[in-house]
């Protein structure tokens, strides 16, 4: 069982800008993952060539494989955007939001929608110009698989937290609270916004991978994680982290278990 999380930022290279599929292709076949979670997702955007990123991810899983791309918003971070409501799906505009792609057969897909903090936040963009810069939150969403895999159903989940600090720990508890409506096993897969082992504490669930994920070329901190609920049921297996080249694409590196 391999299970990876990635935050794409639509899939645009540090290094020169570009947002490239071909390069995004490769990263993903190197994670050659059984679940990807993945987080800062563009749809129909013209930042990133209008490509279906979800889509393209999941193709690169195997022909068998599904995937769900699960919109926060209409627009563009940013710049220009609006939540995505039950009365305003933006139809025909450019999204963005998470994914999540699986070789198993998916039994139910479940979406909750987590708002936005009322305020603006400072934030550190790698790159060039790079730099800080202040932000509206954004609102944001938790996408949620049962799944048939090796073990029977689990559950399997991805998030993009909140940079907002205590914000992102109000939105991870409501996390936790939805997820274990659903089967276990229970794995969440995501950005969380929240450094190092506090994730874990926040959560109460067991984190499967101790390694710093951001910046990308040189990575200082962890904010990608890999929790499994302490409640799921029977005995883990051996985790190992898998060791992943720095990718072309993303200012993150991904995360990548093996159990």
């Amino acid at each position: 069982m391999r299970l990876a999380t990635f935050n794409l930022m639509h899939g645009r290279s540090l290094y020169d800008g570009r947002v490239d599929p071909a390069r995004l292709r490769a990263a993903v076949a190197v994670l050659d993952a059984d679940v990807l979670g993945m987080q800062e997702v563009d749809r129909d955007q013209p930042r990133s060539g209008g490509v279906d990123l979800a889509a393209l991810a999941a193709a690169v899983l195997g022909e068998r494989a599904a995937h769900r791309f699960a919109p926060a918003v209409i627009g563009t971070p940013g710049e220009a955007f609006r939540t995505v409501t039950a009365t305003d799906a933006g139809a025909g505009e450019p999204h963005y939001g998470v994914a999540l792609a699986t070789r198993w057969p998916v039994l139910a897909w479940r979406v909750a929608r987590l708002p936005a903090a009322r305020m603006r936040s400072p934030v550190y963009s790698p790159g060039r110009p790079g730099g800080l810069i202040l932000l509206d939150d954004e609102p944001r969403v938790l996408l949620a698989a049962v799944v048939d895999g090796p073990v029977g159903p689990m559950t399997v989940a991805t998030t993009h937290l909140s940079f907002i600090p205590g914000w992102n720990v109000r939105q991870l508890r409501q996390v936790i609270r939805a997820l274990r409506t659903l089967p276990g096993p229970r794995v969440l897969l995501g950005d969380l916004n929240i450094p190092g082992r506090m994730a874990g504490v926040v959560s109460g669930w067991r984190m499967l991978a101790r390694r710093p994920t951001y910046p990308s070329p040189v990575p200082r901190v962890q904010f990608d994680h890999i929790l499994l609920d302490p409640r799921g049921g029977g005995a883990l297996p051996p985790v190992r982290v898998v060791e992943t080249p720095v990718v072309s694409v993303s200012d993150h590196r991904p995360l990548v278990v093996q159990l």
